[in-house]
């Protein structure tokens, strides 16, 4: 039921966010709020409600209020009263309500405790609204802003690329195809940087912060089908620097987040002194030494399972595995001119999680990047503009991938994947 009175309440100025009072200013001062009931408790002469809005909660103390009996959990309201200190309060503070007002009256609210994962995510446009994920997003948020103030301090430009693309540059395998019009063959892209390559020819150093589709069967608790890539490409520039590059811009978003969302991060139970920690030059370890490390054989490919092995045997610290077979990564990866059986490719490690950056020098020569066509069996015509790129004043360029719901379950230390995107979307879940 929608019990809206007027325009004019809905739009005044006067409303006060929830943290501003939390703040102590306005002590004893009469106030204006609005918001959604989180929590409710009715004693005899008082009901006590708990009202959040997207800044925080706070508690109101409602005497002889008619709409307060009728409002429900959910319930959108607006209410006016006395800031009061009280330490029994969450946050230290309480509203003796004056005048409350239901805008719109929930119907029974379908979440309540101990119920499964399952139906969370079934309910997922609903459990958006609980502390906790309304705190990771908050900081998913910062994340994004951090990523573009680091890009824009070091002068690189934002540039966007197709979403739909007839190339893979991960792999078939993993392609989702879509229909497009009378044409067979297009797909949703794995990455952008095909399409990188081309723009450093004029822009040089550029950044992406764009959603990416890959259509994995793997069913773990770091896997999205539908994920935010963070991805970077420069030329000029080594796999030795780009590895060096990570390292700062890692440092960067762990010292703004612990800036700008600490309280955030305390609440969600994230050990601030393991982030205070992290510092450059990152631990290097090739994959020949991290399958020994594991007790695995040459060739192996490496699960998420033996990542997060491999960080608890080394340290909590982030590590970078490099000098992977050359068959094992992107056809468009740069061969180690001291080892060609390997390329100039990273993988950046963060505990609790294993891969979060996948990065690599890529190939500038064209007799080179038509040798890797062959090798993995790729059609020349199918990349006839990219092996232009070759021909036509190529440089050493590099550049990186991240996932940002990986990075951000680093920081907030969340069990799973799905809890760092609001609508998760995997191999068995597109509702709702």
């Amino acid at each position: 039921m929608f019990l809206i009175q007027d325009k004019k309440d809905l739009s005044s100025s006067d409303f006060i966010k929830i943290k501003d009072i939390l703040s102590g200013k306005y002590v004893n001062k009469e106030v204006k709020l609005r918001g959604w009931i989180y929590r409710k408790r009715e004693q005899k002469q008082i009901i006590f409600i708990i009202l959040r809005d997207s800044s925080g909660i706070i508690q109101l103390a409602c005497k002889g209020i008619k709409d307060a009996e009728k409002a429900t959990i959910e319930s959108s309201i607006q209410v006016s009263g006395i800031v009061k200190e009280d330490q029994r309060a969450p946050g230290g503070y309480e509203i003796e309500v004056k005048d409350l007002k239901i805008i719109g009256l929930a119907e029974r609210f379908p979440i309540t405790k101990d119920q499964s994962e399952e139906f969370l995510r079934d309910m997922r446009h609903l459990w958006i609204r609980s502390q906790k994920l309304t705190t990771i997003f908050k900081i998913r948020s910062e994340l994004f802003k951090a990523i573009r103030k680091f890009y824009d301090e070091r002068g690189f430009y934002e540039i966007q690329s197709p979403i739909f693309t007839k190339l893979g540059c991960e792999g078939g395998s993993t392609l989702f195809e879509v229909k497009y019009g009378d044409k067979k063959g297009v797909y949703l892209s794995q990455s952008w940087q095909l399409y990188a390559e081309a723009m450093i020819y004029s822009l040089e150093r550029i950044f992406t912060l764009a959603p990416s589709f890959r259509a994995e069967k793997s069913r773990t608790r770091r896997h999205l089908s539908e994920y935010w890539h963070h991805e970077m490409e420069a030329a000029w520039i080594t796999h030795d620097q780009l590895m060096e590059f990570e390292e700062d811009l890692i440092i960067y978003i762990v010292k703004h987040m612990l800036k700008h969302c600490k309280d955030e991060l305390i609440e969600l139970g994230r050990d601030l002194k393991e982030l205070e920690k992290i510092k450059k030059p990152f631990l290097k370890i090739t994959y020949k030494e991290a399958i020994e490390i594991l007790g695995k054989q040459y060739g192996h490919d490496l699960t998420d399972k033996d990542e997060r092995e491999l960080l608890e045997k080394i340290g909590k610290g982030p590590i970078f595995i490099t000098s992977f077979p050359r068959e094992m990564k992107a056809f468009y990866m740069k061969k180690d001119p001291k080892d060609p059986k390997t390329v100039l490719a990273s993988d950046l490690l963060l505990p609790g999680v294993g891969e979060v950056t996948g990065g690599s020098e890529r190939i500038s020569d064209l007799d080179e990047l038509k040798e890797s066509l062959k090798i993995f069996k790729l059609k020349k015509e199918d990349y006839k503009w990219y092996i232009d790129l070759r021909k036509y004043g190529s440089v050493p360029h590099s550049g990186f991938g991240l996932g940002i719901e990986r990075l951000l379950m680093w920081l907030t230390c969340v069990d799973h994947i799905m809890d760092a995107i609001p609508f998760p979307r995997t191999i068995d879940r597109v509702y709702p």
